[in-house]
């Protein structure tokens, strides 16, 4: 893929992860981190969640997806990714805009990790109690 030309940009960040992507026109290949994301993401599950905002607006073979991610694991990184590239075809076109939202594709999940509480043995589980 050639990174020569025109681009549209969209950043993606789910847990820890952070997705920078960058849509060219071009076949529906999806590099991530150099490498093609068929080989980096091996559930179909992850595979599909990746692919949704090209498949659901009817432009997966019209764009090429090259991904920069760092942060989080494989699960993150595809949802950073499909937040990154929902956002990446907004930006490509605004009338976008309705189809993705209804889908839910604009929206970052906010779900992350909770921090641990002092006096607990983690973010919510307490010692176990003794009576006697």
């Amino acid at each position: 893929m050639t990174t020569a030309g025109r681009y549209f940009y969209g950043l993606g960040r789910r847990k820890t992860a952070i997705a920078r992507v960058r849509l060219y026109p071009g076949n529906g290949a999806i590099t991530v981190n150099g490498k093609d994301a068929s080989d980096l993401f091996r559930r179909p599950e992850q595979r599909r969640l990746i692919e949704e905002p090209l498949r659901h607006t009817g432009l997966q073979s019209s764009f090429s997806a090259q991904v920069r991610c760092s942060g989080g694991g494989v699960n993150g990184w595809a949802g950073a990714i499909r937040l990154g590239i929902a956002r990446a075809l907004l930006a490509s076109d605004e009338t976008l805009r309705r189809p993705l939202r209804q889908a839910g594709m604009l929206t970052r999940d906010p779900r992350a990790k909770e921090r641990k509480k002092p006096g607990l043995k983690r973010a919510r589980k307490a010692p176990q109690y003794t009576k006697r």
